[in-house]
């Protein structure tokens, strides 16, 4: 991508002017809520597009995008389809870098003639003006507040600043991760909902983010694509440099049918894209937990684990034994520790522990066992990441040990997850240690596949430095 093409799609996330195309005075009306969006949040000058009205929210209207003598970085078209157009010309006449298309009424209803007459001119402009949509969301940007989905705040809560970005070629899986990650508290950085990509596809802007600082972690859900070699190309430059996690859908017969009804994308064969994720380094999620639970271990470790050897420290034998079978079934290694970290640990705890694998501390353990058995595993050569199974409901572990393990997690050495659960105590303290940047799961499988997509992802990057 070159340094115009980034420059272009920059404007999309980070402009200073706004027009919104289509603006409504009509509450609940998507010309409406986008507007409003913008008058709530964000920072910069922003400029509602009608004819027929002299002013909504208190911003003054324009009758035309024309009209409007300042220089526009991003414009939201909200009209009917029959008028976009006539408005997305005057908006590439006026050299808008970014456009978003959110309306409607494309090749996603069978309306070819409209949907070709409309690609044709935005490939006309494309040198200066770049589009997403139609059909679509458009994006959300949680550091300047750009925020051009049509759903109030109140029904669909917007997530926290993080360095997840979200890329969905379906607007209401998009709605329904945003839903998602403000209820878990999962902080996200930028959404993308592309719709019909008569302009800008998956591809172009996963390779933003690639470039994009902010973004640690690039999450897509993909239905198909229709240029899949471009596609497999970008991953083959690319799918070392971050994580990209893919949800697939429209993997069964009836799933691929239904994806013509609302992308007018077909869906790939399950074999290319079984393909891709062997050949590219991409990371396959199956659902929307799989995919936040890889997101989150993938932003925040950043220590890259040296093998597949996993150490199970818990103080509930039944859960370590769970994760353990959880850990061969996914292909990763049960650690053995060294003869004389085990011999360190004999000597400060009680003879009953079990100094295996899973280390068993006893329901009586002590925030001090956890700090010696952690520290050995931390240090020991045979063992590359470390899964401590904390269940707060044994009597003497108290508050103090979220510090504990979360200052031996501070020093670095190999990554460090947690797994818990229980009622609200249970919660409190896991949110904590979460907090403290401890990546914390509910269930002993999702560890272990997340911990699989942490050595995976490492791994390949490793291979294709």
């Amino acid at each position: 991508m070159t340094p115009q093409e980034l420059k272009l799609i920059h404007a999309f996330f980070y402009p200073k002017t706004v027009a919104v195309i289509g603006a409504s005075h009509t509450a609940g009306s998507v010309g409406y809520t986008v507007l409003e969006n913008f008058v709530r949040k964000f920072k910069g000058n922003i400029y509602p597009i009608n004819p027929n009205v002299s002013e909504i929210l208190g911003k003054k209207c324009h009758k035309s995008i024309i009209d409007v003598k300042e220089k526009i970085d991003l414009a939201i078209i909200c009209t009917p389809a029959q008028v976009v157009l006539k408005v997305f010309e005057e908006c590439a006449l006026k050299k808008i870098p970014a456009v978003i298309i959110v309306s409607a009424g494309f090749n996603e209803i069978g309306n070819t003639e409209l949907t070709e007459k409309l690609e044709k001119l935005i490939s006309k402009y494309k040198k200066t003006t770049r589009v997403i949509g139609p059909n679509c969301l458009g994006v959300l940007n949680t550091e300047t507040k750009v925020d051009t989905l049509f759903l109030p705040e109140y029904r669909l809560a917007r997530p926290e600043l993080g360095s997840i970005s979200f890329i969905s070629q379906s607007g209401a899986i998009g709605s329904a991760v945003l839903d998602w990650a403000s209820s878990e508290d999962y902080g996200m950085n930028k959404l993308i909902s592309y719709g019909n990509a008569l302009d800008l596809d998956e591809t172009d802007l996963m390779e933003y983010l690639i470039q994009d600082p902010k973004t640690s972690v690039i999450c897509l859900y993909l239905e198909g694509n229709k240029n899949g070699r471009k596609f497999f190309e970008s991953l083959k430059k690319n799918s070392h440099k971050k994580p990209i996690i893919v949800l697939k859908g429209g993997r069964s017969k009836a799933g691929a049918k239904a994806t013509q009804s609302h992308t007018a994308s077909l869906a790939g064969s399950n074999e290319v894209f079984n393909a891709l994720f062997k050949q590219t380094g991409l990371i396959e999620a199956k659902t929307f937990e799989e995919l936040f639970n890889f997101a989150r271990i993938l932003s925040k470790i950043k220590i890259a684990p040296k093998g597949k050897r996993v150490q199970i420290i818990t103080d509930g034998g039944g859960y370590g034994v769970l994760l353990a079978d959880s850990i061969e079934e996914t292909g990763l290694e049960l650690a053995e520790m060294s003869a004389n970290n085990i011999e360190i640990i004999r000597k400060q705890v009680p003879s009953y522990v079990q100094i295996k694998n899973p280390l068993d501390l006893a329901g009586d353990v002590t925030n001090e066992r956890y700090k010696i058995a952690i520290e050995q595993a931390l240090l020991d050569k045979n063992v590359d990441m470390l899964a401590v199974i904390l269940l707060y409901q044994v009597p003497q572990l108290d508050s103090k040990i979220v510090e504990e393990v979360k200052a031996l997690n501070n020093r670095k050495l190999k990554p460090l997850i947690a797994i818990s659960i229980g009622g609200e105590f249970s919660k409190v303290h896991s949110k904590a240690l979460e907090e403290a940047g401890v990546v914390n799961f509910l269930y002993p499988d999702e560890a272990a596949k997340a911990l699989k997509a942490l050595f995976e992802f490492h791994q390949y990057k490793k291979e294709h430095k």
